[in-house]
C-alpha cells in the first residue's frame, strides 16, 4: 500500500490529528505536555507540572476531555493518563528504552514512530506476533541503525477501534519475523491486512505522529 494512501487511511480510522485540532488551545497543549513528558521522563507529568499549561481547576476536566477523544488513555478509574498515542506507561509486547526510561508503544508501529517524532534515540524490544521471536531495533530520529531479524515486517489488520484504540485495533498492527511469516498472516485475512517493510512503517508512523507537535 503507498504510504500516503494508508497515512490517510488511519487518520480516517483514527483521526488523532483531527480531534487535535478540535481542542482548545490550552487543552492542545496539555496534551503536547503529557507526550513530552512520556519521552523526556519516561512518565506522565504530574499534577503540578501540568498546572503550568493548565489551570489546575481546568485540569479534570481537561484529562476527561483528551480521553474522550481517545488522544490520552486514562486509568481505569478514568482520571490520570497512563499513556498518549503512541507512548503508554502499561506494558505492551513493545518496550522501548529511551532517555535512560522504559516505555511501551500503543503497538509496532507506534514503536516505530517514536524516534522520527521526537528525533530521539530509541531502542525497541518486541516479538514476532506468530512465532513470538524477537525483534529488537535501534533507531535515531527517522533511521533504522539496526534490526534483528533486518527483513521484519509490520502487519496491520484494518479495523474500526473501539472506545480506546490502544486496547482493540491496536492489538493487530504487529510485528513479524519475515515476509514468509508475514505472508501466511495475511493469508488469513487478505482483505483487511496490509504489510509494510520496517523502512515503509517508519514513514507511515512519522507520516501520521509527526503532525501532532505542531
Amino acid at each position: 500500500m503507498d504510504i500516503q494512501a494508508a497515512v490517510a487511511r488511519l487518520n480516517r480510522q483514527l483521526p488523532l490529528k483531527a480531534r487535535q485540532a478540535q481542542l482548545s488551545p490550552a487543552l492542545k497543549n496539555l496534551h503536547q505536555a503529557i507526550l513530552h513528558g512520556l519521552i523526556e521522563y519516561g512518565r506522565v507529568p504530574t499534577g503540578p507540572e501540568l498546572d503550568t499549561v493548565i489551570d489546575k481547576e481546568a485540569r479534570a476536566a481537561g484529562l476527561r476531555r483528551l480521553g474522550e477523544a481517545d488522544l490520552i488513555v486514562l486509568d481505569r478509574k478514568g482520571q490520570w493518563p497512563v499513556g498518549a498515542y503512541p507512548l503508554t506507561s502499561e506494558p505492551t509486547p513493545h518496550q522501548l528504552s529511551v532517555n535512560g526510561h522504559t516505555l511501551y508503544a500503543m503497538c509496532a508501529l507506534d514503536a516505530l514512530s517514536v524516534a522520527p517524532m521526537f528525533d530521539e534515540t530509541v531502542s525497541i524490544s518486541s516479538v514476532c506476533h506468530v512465532n513470538h521471536t524477537p525483534v529488537r531495533i535501534q533507531m535515531q530520529g527517522d533511521t533504522l541503525c539496526d534490526a534483528r531479524p533486518d527483513d521484519a515486517i509490520v502487519g496491520i489488520r484494518w479495523q474500526m477501534p473501539s472506545a480506546v484504540a490502544a486496547h482493540s485495533m491496536c492489538m493487530e498492527m504487529v510485528f513479524l519475523e519475515n515476509r514468509a511469516t508475514a505472508k501466511q498472516w495475511q493469508d488469513s485475512d487478505t482483505d483487511n491486512i496490509s504489510l509494510f517493510t520496517l523502512s515503509e512503517a517508519v514513514a507511515f508512523g512519522k507520516g501520521f505522529f509527526l503532525p501532532l507537535m505542531a
